[in-house]
């Protein structure tokens, strides 16, 4: 049989609460146990005493029998002092996955196709017989917008007359 120093949740929804017990390492996370050895509220503030309790003597028996702590009793034996756990050391860590890589490398090609077509386009003269014809379309059309220009306001004048003699009239029939 191989016992295990591992936690036993407890506590409500959203609400955890750990005992710290000794357990067959095949019983279920919450079932039975054979110790309990301390109590570990993560709720607390990191730096509160009550936060982890730990019978220290009897820890020290079960490690001297052969019980293996799980990866997060092992950090609070050695927050404790208890037993020393070596560092990790993940070099890869901080490094992007590959499909961040991937998105990576054609967001820097898309940006690298964009700042080329801008340099191209810097860099080409615009012609400038195309200005010369825009030119030339503008001034055969002003002539007939200047015309269409007079017509309104003559449009215009004759609306205004219109309601200024309806009103006159309605004055004449009420007095």
């Amino acid at each position: 049989m191989s016992v295990s120093l591992r936690l036993s949740r407890g506590g409500s929804k959203k609400r955890p609460y750990y005992k710290i017990v000794i357990a067959n390492s095949r019983a279920p996370r919450d079932g039975k146990y054979l110790e309990q050895v301390g109590t570990y509220n993560p709720l607390l503030a990191k730096d509160d005493a009550t936060r982890v309790r730990l019978v220290e003597d009897r820890v020290r028996y079960w490690l001297g029998v052969g019980a293996q702590p799980t990866d997060r009793v092992a950090r609070l034996l050695d927050k404790a002092g208890i037993k020393e756990r070596p560092a990790t050391n993940n070099p890869n860590k901080a490094e992007p996955g590959k499909k961040a890589k991937e998105r990576a490398e054609d967001k820097a090609a898309k940006a690298a196709e964009a700042a080329e077509a801008a340099a191209a386009a810097a860099a080409a003269p615009e012609p400038e017989p195309v200005v010369e014809e825009v030119a030339e379309v503008a001034a055969e059309e002003a002539p007939a917008a200047e015309a269409a220009a007079e017509e309104a306001p003559a449009a215009e004048a004759a609306a205004e007359e219109a309601p200024a003699a309806e009103a006159a009239s309605e004055e004449q029939a009420e007095g």
